[in-house]
């Protein structure tokens, strides 16, 4: 395929899964979470809670509620997106992610409505018509692709599904997960062509630079060092050559966090931010997926190399 064109000097929307840290014991860390999400915001970028980095499809319902009621009482009308999570719940999806959706929308967020199993077995019109009946109850909501190295009941939409929920009007902007560079440029010239002001917001951890050819972003990666990305996107917005080594550096650092097993990277983010001081244990979820600490001299040079680099960049 003809690739899109470059797009210089452009501003990046930023918005960033937001780790959610386990105690020791195995209980969550409320604390160094609500320190996690306020640290968000300070970067300029908008925190997305109850995602794939936030442990949603480990956590129960009444956990992924007090996560967003958190949310709620930190954001002071401040933007954030949330996990509308319907995954093992039984009924009508439509049904489900409305209600998902308003819960989202009553908190002040934003919803994004993450895949599942029920949607996964969808044709691609049966989809669309999923997200026509929760653009009835949305002002705004966003979609999500989700690869299968990521959860089981991830789908990725063929071409024909995305250029038909460009129809949507209150759906402003989709995440893209396939770490697939191919189909997201795809994505972009349709979107290009079709309807310019939607936002695709890449999640391919592998391949951050995607932004340069018109991708926003929704990552997991950015919650290791959100200090890192805003001045990355800083620097891409005013022409600044230093852009590439620090997006180099970002990147190297999700080529070890994202190896398989892909979920395991929750734990190398713990595992960073520990050795950063953000927060007080390494611990992942304990059902989630573990690295070795053979890691840690690896993840300690990166992160002392981003730090002088941000550092540089103001």
């Amino acid at each position: 395929m003809e690739l899109p064109p470059l797009k210089p000097r452009r501003r990046i929307e930023g918005i960033s899964a937001v780790l959610l840290p386990f105690r020791p014991d195995g209980a969550i860390d409320f604390d160094a979470y609500s320190r996690l999400v306020e640290r968000t915001w300070a970067a300029g970028l908008t925190p997305a809670v109850n995602m794939d980095t936030g442990y949603t499809n480990l956590l129960s319902a009444s956990e992924r509620a007090e996560i967003l009621g958190l949310v709620n009482s930190l954001s002071r009308g401040r933007r954030f997106v949330a996990g509308a999570f319907i995954q093992g719940q039984t009924g009508d999806p439509i049904r489900l992610y409305r209600t998902e959706a308003n819960t989202i929308q009553c908190a002040g967020g934003i919803p994004i409505l993450f895949p599942c199993s029920a949607v996964k077995s969808l044709t691609g019109p049966q989809l669309v018509e999923v997200f026509r009946a929760v653009a009835g109850e949305c002002e705004e909501f966003l979609g999500f692709e989700l690869g299968e190295m990521f959860v089981p009941f991830g789908r990725i939409w063929d071409l024909e599904t995305f250029q038909a929920l460009l129809e949507i009007p209150q759906l402003k902007g989709a995440k893209h997960s396939s770490l697939s560079r191919e189909l997201e440029w795809q994505r972009l010239a349709v979107r290009d062509a079709q309807r310019p002001e939607f936002k695709v917001y890449t999640g391919n951890d592998l391949a951050i630079d995607l932004v340069i050819w018109g991708s926003d972003y929704l990552l997991g990666l950015s919650a290791f060092h959100v200090e890192a990305f805003a001045a990355r996107d800083r620097l891409w917005e005013q022409g600044d050559a230093r852009f590439h080594e620090l997006n180099d550096w970002l990147q190297y650092l999700g080529m070890l966090a994202f190896r398989a097993p892909v979920p395991a990277y929750k734990h190398t983010c713990a595992q960073f931010l520990h050795a950063r001081g953000l927060i007080a244990s390494p611990e992942p979820h304990p059902q989630n997926a573990r690295r070795p600490e053979s890691d840690l001299p690896l993840l300690t040079a990166i992160a002392t190399r981003l730090d002088e680099l941000v550092q540089v960049s103001r």
